[in-house]
C-alpha cells in the first residue's frame, strides 16, 4: 500500500508513564496487559500492579533488535531498502539497545563460553530473521504511513485504550493494513489466537480513530517465512469492543478486592513468576492495592512479538 492520508494524532508519553508535558497519564488497557489478564489473572496482578522484575531471554531480546532494524529500515529512502543493508544494521542497533539496557549483556555471559562469541552467533540468528522478513515482502515497494505507532483512545464506555502499531499502510483509496512482526515460530492455536486478539485490538482503536475498519490484519512470521492475513468487519469489531470493555472492569473488580486469581495452563513454563504463584506452591508477596497503575504501557519486550 502506498502512503496516504496523515497519520491520527496521537498520545506519546515517556517509558515512566508520563506525558511529554510531565502530567500522569490515566490508566489504559494496552493489549498485552489485557492479553495477560485474560490468560492469569495474577499474570496481570504481578505485572500491572506488584511490578515484579522479569529477566529477559535471548529470543525476546532478539525479537526487540529485529522490530527496531525493520523500522529504521523503513526510515530509509526507496531503493536503499536491501537485505545486505538492514543486516548492517543490526550490530550498531545492537549497541544502543544495549547502552539503554545494559543488564541485557548478562544473557551472554552465563557458562564457560566466550560472551562476545555467543553474542555473535545470536546476532547472526537475527540476520536469519531479517532474511525472513525479505523473504515475505519487498520494502522498497512499500511506504508506510507509520512504524511503531503509538495509538490511543478512549471508548465510549469510558475505557481507554493503549498500544503500538509495528507498522501501518494506508492507500490512496484510504484503506488501511495493521501489520505486526513476530519472530517466534509459526503460529500455533493458542500464539495465533493470542496473536489475533493483539491485532483486533489494534483494529477496534483505529477504527475508533479514524472511522475506518481496516482492510487487513496482517501477522509476519519472521522465522518461517510466512503471513497470516485476516479481514475484520465492523459488526465484529462492535462485539470485540464489549470484550475489551468486560475485560477492563474484570480487571476494576480484582483491583478493588485484590483477587487476582492464578490459571494454570500451557504458558506455565514460560512465566517468571513461579516462585511466587499458589499453583506451584509459592506465596504472592503481600497485595499494595490498587494504585491506579498505568498498565497500558508497554516495554519494549512487550511490543518486539
Amino acid at each position: 500500500m502506498a502512503e496516504g492520508s496523515t497519520t491520527t494524532a496521537t498520545v506519546t508519553s515517556s517509558p515512566g508513564g508520563s506525558s511529554r508535558s510531565g502530567a500522569r497519564r490515566r490508566p489504559a488497557l494496552s493489549p498485552s496487559r489485557a492479553s495477560d489478564f485474560k490468560q492469569c489473572p495474577l499474570l496481570y496482578r504481578f505485572r500491572a500492579v506488584d511490578r515484579l522484575p522479569e529477566v529477559a531471554t535471548k529470543a525476546q531480546v532478539r525479537g526487540t533488535l529485529v522490530h527496531s532494524v525493520l523500522e529504521r529500515l523503513f526510515a530509509l529512502p526507496q531503493g536503499q531498502r536491501a537485505p545486505e543493508r538492514a543486516k548492517e544494521m543490526l550490530e550498531p542497533t545492537w549497541r544502543e539497545l544495549l547502552a539503554e539496557c545494559p543488564e541485557w549483556m548478562e544473557l551472554f555471559e552465563s557458562g564457560d563460553g566466550d560472551a562476545e562469541a555467543a553474542m555473535r552467533d545470536w546476532l547472526g540468528g537475527a540476520a536469519k530473521l531479517v532474511d525472513g522478513y525479505f523473504g515475505l515482502e519487498d520494502p522498497d515497494r512499500l511506504e508506510p504511513e507509520a512504524c511503531e505507532l503509538h495509538v490511543e483512545t478512549e471508548l465510549d464506555s469510558g475505557v481507554l485504550l493503549r498500544g503500538y502499531i509495528d507498522r501501518l499502510d494506508v492507500a490512496p483509496t484510504g484503506e488501511i493494513r495493521v501489520v505486526d512482526y513476530k519472530t517466534g515460530a509459526a503460529p500455533r492455536q493458542i500464539g495465533e489466537a493470542k496473536a489475533m486478539f493483539q491485532m483486533k485490538f489494534y483494529a477496534v482503536v483505529l477504527w475508533r480513530l479514524r472511522g475506518v475498519v481496516p482492510r487487513q490484519l496482517k501477522l509476519m512470521y519472521l522465522s518461517d517465512k510466512q503471513a497470516l492475513a485476516y479481514t475484520p468487519d465492523e459488526a465484529e469489531l462492535v462485539r470485540f469492543e464489549r470484550t475489551l470493555e468486560a475485560i477492563w472492569q474484570a480487571i476494576l473488580r480484582a483491583g478493588k478486592t485484590g483477587d487476582f486469581r492464578p490459571n494454570p495452563g500451557k504458558l506455565c513454563g514460560w512465566c517468571s513468576h513461579q516462585a511466587v504463584c499458589p499453583s506451584f506452591g509459592g506465596t504472592p508477596p503481600e497485595y499494595p492495592g490498587w494504585p491506579e497503575p498505568d498498565p497500558g504501557e508497554e516495554s519494549l519486550l512487550d511490543r518486539a512479538d
